[in-house]
């Protein structure tokens, strides 16, 4: 993965054709849109796929959470695995080729997931944010401290804004992943141009 990414992450409280209008019209501006359904079914993540590339959003773009199963049929981008889900080194050992993501909390599990040959992981949550009220945010130190120690790309999310964007980059993140930022922004349009601005990318 390059530096300075956007990364577009599903509600789960959208209707799923909110989330893919949505997408339809920032994808320029985005490097990768994550399903993250966990109501969902697996012929529910498949459809949701497949309009989502009606849309004109290329497979490369997407990737999904936990279904690796819908994930190697559409033949996305990748993968993302949560605690409950497959362990890393199984995933890549089944399905060679595939981008497996891991979302990590902590250096451990960090470490964890580069032993077990995870290419990126997404780490969070960084600030403050509404989707995880009353839990103390990690913080930009130990970002710093896990992209210093550990030899895998991080992907920073939770309470991330334009205007504090720069500040996780500096603590070495490769880019940002957004939630309720774009997709449950007035403009969103407008959102996401901000956010673009503020990862260094050409508007």
């Amino acid at each position: 993965m390059n530096a300075q990414q956007l990364h577009i992450i599903s509600t789960g409280k959208q209707p799923i054709e909110k989330f893919i209008e949505i997408a339809s019209h920032i994808q320029e501006h985005v490097d990768y849109f994550y399903f993250r359904e966990k109501q969902s079914s697996a012929s529910e993540l498949y459809r949701a796929v497949t309009l989502l590339h009606d849309k004109k959003i290329p497979l490369s773009k997407i990737i999904i959470n936990d279904r690796v199963d819908v994930a190697w049929v559409h033949k996305v981008f990748g993968v993302q695995l949560a605690f409950h889900s497959l362990d890393a080194g199984v995933v890549q050992a089944a399905f060679p080729g595939m981008s497996v993501g891991c979302s990590i909390h902590s250096m451990a599990e960090a470490k964890a997931a580069f032993s077990k040959g995870a290419h990126y992981g997404i780490y969070g949550h960084v600030f403050e944010t509404d989707s995880k009220r009353g839990l103390p945010p990690k913080g930009i130190e130990e970002l710093h401290a896990i992209t210093r120690s550990v030899n895998l790309p991080i992907i920073a999310i939770g309470g991330i804004t334009p205007s504090n964007c720069q500040v996780v980059l500096d603590a070495g993140a490769r880019g940002i992943a957004v939630m309720s930022g774009v997709l449950e922004a007035k403009d969103p349009i407008k959102a996401v141009k901000e956010y673009s601005k503020s990862l260094g990318k050409e508007i």
